[in-house]
């Protein structure tokens, strides 16, 4: 027996907004990694100094911009993924100044 009801789920439709989540994902994922990588110099065992440090620090970079960028398509839209990593931008660099700040060294 054949069911009557419709059963053809029509695809969802791309949402327009993809370009500017994947340009904040992209521009603003990337100085977000920098800031968090930094972070990790900083704060991290052994500090800035630590022996082979760098290169993990380098490396750190990309895992973190490429999460940054799939994570943006989780946002509503373009506007909120511009403002969240705007934010996250400001408190990232914010801490990464800080954390340089001869004061607290």
């Amino acid at each position: 027996m054949a069911d009557a009801s419709p059963t053809h789920k029509t695809p969802a439709p791309i949402r327009p907004d993809w370009w500017s989540k994947s340009l904040a994902g992209v521009v603003l994922g990337f100085a977000l990694a920098i800031a968090l990588s930094g972070l990790f110099a900083w704060i991290g065992p052994g500090g800035p100094a630590a022996v082979n440090k760098l290169q993990l620090v380098m490396w750190l970079v990309v895992p973190i911009w490429l999460a940054v960028v799939s994570a943006c398509f989780l946002f509503r839209s373009g506007r909120q993924a511009w403002l969240w990593l705007g934010c996250a931008n400001v408190l990232a660099h914010t801490a990464l100044l800080a954390a340089r700040s001869p004061l607290l060294h």
